[in-house]
């Protein structure tokens, strides 16, 4: 039987479709050598700081909707520092209800036995390129470099998304509930991001997660070099760091001139420029910003390039001389996404160790497990558990929740989102995951997958295993 394909199936579900606006929720407690808790901002995906225009290509995410599920008897891994065991996970309308041991099914809940089976968050990718780099991975998908100028801010990747990406159902199949969908790291500054819910669509406007921040991605190092060394340039890392320094100079007076016709509005308001737009929401604080950076020392000079214009660095990302500098992320508040064991694919990747993402965690810092990969993106918590071992057969002793928050809690705060996602508290959103085994084992498949509530992939029911366009009818 041929499946229903996304483009045609959401046309028909879209009629009954309820809002699904995101709500925040209480904080949750810190574990052990967490950083302090960071209060996430409410700040919109929309400009209005800056130009004051209101919503530009605003989310059009609607929540499906669904009877409430309880799933019971199964061990919970609610990344806030409890591992229940025979316990049971109740939610409703797209929200976590209750979380224990002796929760009641309502009598219209659909109960799922997990005895012998485990559950945790949604997988949060903070760092993808699909969509951007979609499958079949010809020239006709390669959208996630606008490689014409060593400065891009003004491109975002929604632009270049394709839900129609074929990878996109096999992310969800790996447990996967969110992405950041980034432009690559050609240039200096490549554009904003799309954070997005991974559910089958017809727009990328339908994914967008309600209320997430953009971020910015910037790159040092060797690609900006490669790229633009006989283009022009910069062909040096003191030449990279120069063309930063400019682009957020020419921000600082966007911004400045913009502030001054918002508080007079003498004259004619300002020209609008958008690559200076999304640098001067960075100074703002309202777009994060996601830092491509291999090299401690290069990543020391992104911080003070950070201090000289006065915003943050959300997060650094391969980060693989992390480890060298783990302190100073750490009073940075700055986190990393890094892979569990690759590097040494050119020379700036050489210096990479089993240990990078424990010894970070032992320091304080706050570490994230990206895929940067299309398969990789499949086991995430895979990755998260051989740098969990790493770091234990080194005598750090990593615990299973902090390897768990890996890529669950930690992304969502790179993200802005952990009041919302990223641990099984009641009144966040019910992004969850029901393994087959223990998900920090090589053995466990995810068997259903829940976005918002919504059953989006169920291993043993071909009807909740979505697939595209671009797959339909295929053998």
């Amino acid at each position: 039987m041929r499946h229903l394909s996304v483009g045609l199936g959401l046309i028909l579900l879209a009629a009954g479709c309820a809002s699904g606006a995101a709500r925040t929720a209480g904080n949750t407690a810190s574990p052990q050598n967490a950083p302090p808790a960071v209060k996430p901002s409410t700040t919109s995906t929309a400009l209005q700081d800056t130009v004051g225009l209101g919503p530009q290509y605003p989310s059009t995410y609607q929540r499906h909707p669904t009877p409430p599920v309880l799933i019971r008897n199964a061990t919970i891994m609610t990344a806030t520092g409890q591992e229940i065991q025979s316990g049971s996970i109740l939610f409703r309308d797209g929200r976590i209800v209750a979380v224990g041991t002796n929760v009641e099914a309502p009598s219209d809940a659909t109960v799922v036995d997990g005895k012998g089976k485990w559950v945790t968050p949604g997988v949060i990718d903070t760092h993808s390129h699909l969509g951007v780099y979609a499958a079949p991975g010809t020239f006709a998908e390669s959208d996630g470099n606008e490689a014409t100028n060593p400065v891009t801010a003004e491109v975002w990747a929604e632009h270049s998304f394709w839900p129609q990406d074929p990878q996109i159902p096999l992310a969800i199949a790996g447990g996967v509930t969110t992405i950041q969908a980034l432009p690559g790291s050609a240039n200096l500054i490549g554009g904003r991001s799309a954070v997005l819910k991974l559910i089958p669509a017809r727009s990328v406007q339908e994914m967008k997660f309600p209320g997430a921040h953009y971020g910015l991605k910037m790159a040092c190092g060797e690609n900006p070099k490669r790229v633009y060394g006989q283009r022009g340039g910069p062909s040096t890392r003191m030449g990279n760091m120069a063309g930063y320094r400019a682009a957020f100079i020419q921000a600082q007076l966007y911004r400045r001139r913009w502030d001054k016709w918002n508080k007079d509005h003498e004259g004619d308001s300002p020209e609008r420029n958008l690559r200076n737009e999304s640098l001067a929401e960075v100074l703002r604080g309202n777009i994060y910003v996601q830092n491509h950076c291999y090299r401690a020392d290069e990543m020391m000079q992104m911080l003070d390039l950070a201090h000289e214009f006065g915003f943050k660095i959300r997060s650094f990302h391969h980060a693989v001389e992390a480890y060298k500098i783990a302190d100073v992320l750490a009073r940075e508040g700055t986190a990393v996404s890094i892979w569990s064991d690759w590097w040494g694919f050119k020379e700036e990747a050489m210096d990479g160790i089993y240990e990078n993402a424990a010894l970070v965690q032992q320091a304080g810092g706050r570490v994230v497990i990206h895929s940067d990969d299309a398969s990789g993106i499949q086991r995430l918590n895979q990755e998260a558990a051989k740098a969990m071992y790493h770091g234990r057969r080194a005598g750090i002793p990593i615990t299973r929740d902090q390897a768990v928050r890996w890529f669950t809690a930690n992304p969502a705060w790179v993200l802005g989102l952990d009041s919302i996602v990223g641990t099984l508290e009641p009144g966040k959103m019910a992004d969850v995951v029901l393994w087959s085994a223990d998900p920090l084992s090589v053995y466990a498949r995810a068997l259903q997958v829940y976005n918002d509530g919504w059953l989006v992939y169920d291993r043993n029911d071909p009807a909740h295993q979505p697939k595209t366009d671009f797959t339909l009818g295929q053998p």
